[in-house]
């Protein structure tokens, strides 16, 4: 196990800063992450010392940036073990998600077939959907939630009840419950039925071990600023023989062999054929180093520590008949929660007048309203720079309060 004092010393938002006059305490981590001095710096570095296109020039700046974008692919797909020609560069996993939607979905589909998804999924791998469906004649339906969860029997369940599944989008790991699925065995149930596995990693990437391979998906969606990287770069991660078979989603400059006047448009092979324009090259940059800082704490350390900390604070918090939580056996560093008679958005204000960070609503998935039994949570999140101290503060401002929270109760 890694000493959490140094990693957080590599973090310099973590170094004083305060939020309400008060120290930070960070736990907003599913929406995005700190960055380790060593990923800020590797951005610096495309600004300081590479600054060119790539596939633009013949001169070695344009080459070395070149290089730089195929180490970064290269490491990536080392990260998630994929084939390095399988690692499409997106603005993050939302883009990728719609590129999958649009590019496959979009191409394959036909009126009576079905996209099978669960009502907990974020936005971003719910709405490409309900759009194919508007443009294919394709129909949505829905997996069974089986106390919270997404399981292999739901989804049995779902293509025992309906004939026609061609895709299965779910998230690996969910954005609000932290349940992680069975992704190997339901690959293989889409597989045995003839649908695909579409996985939206955004909050299993960051903090599992991942291997596109072993799962068997056949494509896999992440975004780097969840995972210590910047903000606006992220993967689609895809089997190459159906990223071939895709159409492209934007197209442009460098994703071309040639076009005329007659309209002829011969693309690139994959992944560069879905890469038009040009690229977010700092982040890109940014990104490698990045997966390089979680490789170097190692990923089963990444996780340990998620766990580490969930069951500190379920410990804790277990221990208020003040507080509801919804979820307390995962394990992945997310706790959705509301305190008794507080509506969540108060409740998140409240910690956020003690220096807490942390994320109320619906988190995007606005279809989750029936499954927690409430409008609204709290969610706290944990990575891999949270200290049990920061749980301790968390707890004790949640449970007892101060002032603030006395005086909202005595009204």
């Amino acid at each position: 196990m890694y000493d959490i004092n140094k990693v957080r010393a590599d973090f310099p938002m973590l170094n004083n800063k305060k939020m309400q006059g008060k120290p930070l305490v960070f736990l907003d981590n599913a929406s995005t992450t700190f960055k380790p001095q060593s990923v800020i710096d590797a951005m610096n570095k495309y600004y300081l010392e590479m600054n060119a296109n790539s596939h633009r020039g013949d001169y070695d700046l344009c080459y070395n940036m070149d290089v730089e974008i195929q180490k970064s692919r290269e490491t990536i797909a080392r990260f998630i073990n994929s084939e390095t020609n399988e690692v499409v560069f997106t603005s993050g996993d939302t883009e990728a998600l719609n590129l999958v939607a649009y590019g496959y979905a979009l191409e394959f589909l036909k009126p009576g077939d079905q996209i099978l998804i669960s009502e907990i999924e974020h936005a971003s791998n719910t709405l490409p959907w309900f759009r194919i469906c508007e443009l294919t004649g394709a129909k949505m339906c829905f997996v069974d939630i089986e106390d919270k969860k997404v399981t292999v029997e739901g989804v049995k369940k779902a293509f025992k009840e309906n004939k026609n599944i061609k895709i299965v989008a779910l998230a690996h790991t969910g954005n609000v419950l932290g349940y992680t699925i069975n992704a190997k065995e339901i690959a293989s149930i889409a597989h045995n039925n003839g649908a695909i596995l579409v996985l939206d990693g955004a909050q299993s990437v960051p903090h599992i071990p991942v291997d596109f391979k072993d799962l068997d998906a056949d494509f896999l969606t992440f975004s780097a600023h969840k995972m210590c990287g910047p903000t606006g770069i992220g993967c689609l991660v895809g089997k190459y023989e159906l990223l071939q078979k895709m159409a492209t989603f934007h197209t442009g400059g460098g994703m071309n062999v040639k076009f005329n006047k007659q309209g002829e448009v011969i693309p690139l092979d994959a992944p560069a054929k879905f890469e038009a324009g040009t690229l977010n090259l700092s982040a890109i940059m940014g990104f490698k180093a990045a997966v390089e800082y979680l490789n170097a704490l190692g990923m089963d350390n990444i996780h340990k520590h998620d766990e580490e900390l969930f069951k500190y604070a379920i410990s804790k918090l277990e221990k208020s008949d003040k507080v509801i939580i919804y979820n307390k056996d995962s394990n992945n560093g997310i706790i959705a929660f509301n305190v008794k008679g507080v509506f969540a958005q108060d409740e998140a204000t409240l910690l956020n007048s003690k220096g807490i960070a942390v994320r109320s609503g619906q988190h995007c998935a606005k279809m989750i309203n029936d499954v927690v039994g409430d409008i609204a949570t709290v969610r706290m999140s944990t990575y891999l720079y949270t200290s049990k101290e920061e749980i301790d503060i968390f707890v004790e401002n949640l449970i007892n309060g101060g002032d603030i929270l006395d005086a909202y109760f005595l009204n």
